[in-house]
C-alpha cells in the first residue's frame, strides 16, 4: 500500500507557515494539475487530489494541529475522510480560478435599481441664485399591477421543474461534480407559469416621472446634482438606484464666469476716459455707478466687490470685474473733427516738448 506523503511537503510549504502562504501554495498546484487541464493525465489527477486533501487539513486550526501532533491516525475520528470531503469546502478557491462553484445553493438576492444620467440645461442667472425645476424622467418602475411580483395577480410561483427549486443543477466531470446556475429558472428555483400581462413577468415597467429638482446656487456647467432613490427600481426587493443630474449652463450676453467672479465689458469713449465720467454698470442682481477718473487707460479694470457668484460650500460670493472698452467713433460731424484736429495739434505740440526736453537732457 502506498504510503501518504507529508502535507507540508505535499503543498512545498515549511511546518510554520502561515494560512496565507498555504492557500497560495494550494492555488498554484490546483492551476497547475486541475484535471481541466490535464485531461486524462492520471498523475496530475492524483497530485491534484494529493493537494486538495492537504489543503483541507493544513486550512483548519484544529485539525492541522491535531495532524501536527498525531499524525494522519490523529485525524480518524475527526469528521475527516479523505479526499471524498473535501470539494464541499472549496468554493472560494474554485470561483477565483475557474468560475464556478463546487458547492452551495445561493441564489441571486435583491438587486439594486440602475443610476440614471439626466443633463439639465439652466439660464446664467439660475446657475448664480438657484432654481427649483421639474423635470420628466423615463424610467423602470415597480409594476402597478403585480406589485413587482412578476406574477398574474391571483397566481404564484412554481418550483422550477429542472432544478426543483435548488437554483442549480450538477453535472458530473470526471471525478467529481460541478453545480451551475440553473439554465431554466436562471438560479431562481422557480418559475413563473403565469406572468403578469402588464410587466410581462419581469415585476417593472417603463413610466415617465416627474421629479422636482432643486438647483442650488452657485452651480456651474459639470455640477453634478444627485436625487437618491429617484433611478430605477431594484429588483426582487431591492432598493431603487439614484437619480444623477448634470448641469449646463447657457452663456449670458453680458457676463463670463470665472469660478465665482464674473467679468463684463463696458464701452468708453477716449474723451470720457481722459475726462473723467460716470457709467451705470448692470450686476446680477441691480445696475451699479461706476466713477471712472480722467486719465483712465485702455484695457483698465475695476472691480464691485461680492457682486460675483455665490460659492457653492457657504463662503460668500465672488467678485465683478468691469473691463473699459475705448469706443473709436466712426463717424463724425464737421465740427467734432475739427475740434479733434485742434486736440490733436495741441497734443502733438506737448508731445514734440517733451521729446526735446529728454534729448537736451532736461527733464
Amino acid at each position: 500500500m502506498a504510503t501518504k506523503r507529508d502535507y507540508y511537503e505535499t503543498l512545498g510549504v515549511d511546518r510554520d507557515a502561515d494560512e496565507a502562504t498555504i492557500k497560495s501554495q494550494y492555488r498554484k498546484m490546483a492551476m497547475k494539475y486541475h484535471p481541466d487541464r490535464n485531461p486524462g493525465d492520471k498523475e496530475s489527477e492524483g497530485r491534484f487530489k494529493e493537494a486538495a486533501e492537504a489543503y483541507e487539513v493544513l486550512r483548519d486550526t484544529e485539525k492541522r494541529s491535531i495532524y501536527d501532533r498525531y499524525g494522519y491516525e490523529g485525524l480518524n475520528g475527526t469528521g475527516f475522510s479523505g479526499f471524498e470531503d473535501i470539494f464541499s469546502s472549496f468554493g472560494d478557491i474554485f470561483e477565483d480560478f475557474f468560475g464556478f462553484g463546487m458547492g452551495g445553493t445561493s441564489r441571486p438576492g435583491a438587486r439594486r435599481g440602475a443610476d440614471l444620467r439626466y443633463d439639465l440645461e439652466i439660464d446664467f442667472l439660475d446657475a448664480a441664485f438657484g432654481v427649483e425645476t421639474e423635470i420628466t424622467v423615463e424610467k423602470q418602475e415597480k409594476c402597478y399591477a403585480c406589485d413587482g411580483a412578476g406574477c398574474e395577480p391571483g397566481t404564484s410561483y412554481e418550483t422550477c421543474p429542472v432544478c426543483r427549486g435548488a437554483g442549480q443543477v450538477t453535472r458530473s466531470q470526471g471525478f467529481f461534480s460541478i453545480r451551475t446556475t440553473c439554465p431554466n429558472c436562471r438560479g431562481e428555483g422557480r418559475s413563473i407559469p403565469h406572468p403578469c400581462h402588464a410587466c410581462r413577468g419581469a415585476g417593472r415597467v417603463l413610466n415617465k416621472k416627474a421629479v422636482i429638482v432643486k438647483i442650488p446656487a452657485g452651480v456651474d456647467t459639470g455640477s453634478r446634482l444627485r436625487l437618491t432613490e429617484e433611478g430605477e427600481s431594484g429588483l426582487k426587493g431591492g432598493p431603487p438606484g439614484d437619480l444623477y443630474v448634470v448641469i449646463h449652463v447657457k452663456p449670458h450676453d453680458f457676463f463670463k464666469r470665472e469660478d465665482t467672479d464674473i467679468i463684463c465689458e463696458i464701452p468708453i469713449s477716449f474723451v470720457d476716459a481722459a475726462i473723467g465720467t460716470t457709467v451705470e454698470v448692470p450686476t446680477l442682481s441691480e445696475k451699479r455707478t461706476l466713477k471712472i477718473p480722467k486719465g483712465t487707460q485702455p484695457n483698465e479694470v475695476f472691480r464691485f466687490e461680492g457682486l460675483g457668484i455665490p460659492s457653492l460650500r457657504g463662503y460668500g460670493r465672488g467678485d465683478q470685474f468691469i473691463k473699459l472698452r475705448m469706443k473709436t467713433p466712426t463717424s463724425l460731424s464737421k465740427k467734432q473733427e475739427s475740434i479733434l484736429k485742434e486736440f490733436a495739434q495741441l497734443e502733438s505740440k506737448k508731445i514734440s516738448s517733451k521729446l526735446k526736453k529728454l534729448f537736451n537732457g532736461k527733464q
